[in-house]
């Protein structure tokens, strides 16, 4: 298995309404991108300081299914159309499972 970890930290202009949408947008994607075999997503739950706000896990059964993700239409424009305009910072990394 080859996971995925995104982490993002918001801009402080940013709105709620904008980073619900970020979430919105980005569970959509299961089901329109079948390589992905789990996904999960949320704000941080705010118990350490200095976290980043946002965390995705993305499975996918191989590095290939990952680069369809990645590169998917639909992963691209939420990603220009709600994450760019309001990140601040962005962390990620892929690894084998």
């Amino acid at each position: 298995m080859f996971r995925h970890v995104v982490l993002f930290t918001w801009t402080e202009e940013s709105t709620e309404e904008q980073r619900a949408r970020v979430a919105t947008e980005l569970a959509k994607l299961p089901e329109a991108i079948t390589e992905i075999r789990s996904y999960t997503l949320g704000p941080d739950a705010g118990v350490n300081p200095g976290n980043h706000q946002f965390a995705v896990v993305a499975d996918f059964d191989s590095a290939d299914d990952f680069l369809v993700y990645r590169d998917h239409p639909l992963h691209q424009a939420a990603i220009a159309k709600h994450i760019k305009p309001i990140v601040a910072s962005r962390a990620a990394a892929q690894f084998e499972v």
